[in-house]
């Protein structure tokens, strides 16, 4: 276990400084989402999730044309989490804007090819910087916070109709509990017992606006979401083990939600200069960005990041 351990916290500080690296490159990037969660998403790619392998990185093609009958290239970004096989778990990102975040995970544990970002946000790209379900390693078309939730459960519901084993995993943020449509999606997953789904949710405390506590306070989460019919348990979202121990709890008959309280400066104290406005990183003069690239050239004599 302390080799897994091990492994998942270097995949962890890989996917932080992969963004680093294109925010520095690009002038701008959602940078706190990644500090937030780097651990989560490396630990579900990682050990828990039961995904099907991909034969060698993909590498992101051109956006195919919409979907229909006579088309038939096109795809969903669900390719790079593997085959879609009634016994394997399925992924699903919710908040679109952590999409730079995934593509660096799906980079770090050999899933996607590292030269995928050089199309980000591109026109024709699937590489986009909110992602579609086109997108990789996204299968549905989350939009507007809220969306992918629903989805997800709709897809949930229907593979526990056909008595499908694998599970269906989503990635969630704290801003998503601001929307009406989270607890609908929510109070159907409890109605049907849907037991297949596992919830995890970055609670880094801010939003584009701001603080939490400040725009809409969501607190006290836990003791809500058990009030709709949820398995419950909340953890330090840094802490791989109890990341990992959390994906075990029993939750017959019930959706098991995991809320993981994280910091947007994990690793990257720069970011603490922007509070409270973290949820998307421009620099405001050269020397501003200058600081990033130094810490990250840091970063890479450390060891911490595979130059590229």
């Amino acid at each position: 276990m302390s080799k897994d351990l091990e492994y998942i916290k270097k995949i962890a500080a890989l996917i932080r400084c992969r963004v680093l690296e294109h925010t520095v490159k690009n002038n701008g990037g959602y940078l706190s989402q990644a500090c937030s969660s780097a651990e989560i998403l490396a630990t579900l790619y990682v050990k828990i999730m039961n995904l099907g392998s991909v034969p060698y990185p993909l590498k992101p093609s051109y956006f195919p044309g919409l979907p229909g009958p006579d088309n038939s290239q096109y795809f969903t970004g669900a390719i790079y989490n593997g085959p879609c096989d009634r016994d394997l778990d399925r992924f699903f990102l919710s908040p679109s804007q952590y999409s730079l975040v995934l593509y660096a995970t799906l980079i770090e544990t050999g899933r996607m090819s590292p030269d995928g970002l050089d199309h980000f946000n591109k026109d024709g790209s699937v590489v986009e910087m909110i992602g579609a379900e086109h997108s990789p390693g996204m299968e549905v078309m989350s939009g507007s916070l809220g969306q992918g939730i629903s989805q997800a459960a709709g897809i949930a519901m229907a593979r526990k109709l056909h008595e499908e084993k694998g599970r269906n995993f989503i990635f969630m943020s704290d801003g998503e509990f601001q929307i009406g449509q989270v607890w609908e999606a929510l109070q159907v997953m409890a109605f049907y017992k849907l037991d297949n789904i596992i919830i995890y949710v970055d609670i880094n405390g801010f939003q584009c606006d701001g603080k939490m506590t400040s725009v809409m306070n969501i607190e006290p989460l836990e003791q809500r979401l058990e009030a709709f019919g949820m398995k419950v348990c909340r953890i330090d979202g840094h802490n791989i083990e109890e990341l990992l121990s959390c994906s075990d709890i029993n939750h017959k008959e019930k959706p098991l939600v995991i809320l993981c309280d994280t910091c947007p400066c994990k690793d990257i104290p720069l970011l603490k200069a922007r509070y409270p406005k973290f949820h998307y990183l421009r620099f405001n003069s050269e020397e501003e960005r200058k600081e990033y690239r130094d810490f990250l050239m840091e970063m890479q004599r450390e060891g911490r990041v595979s130059e590229q």
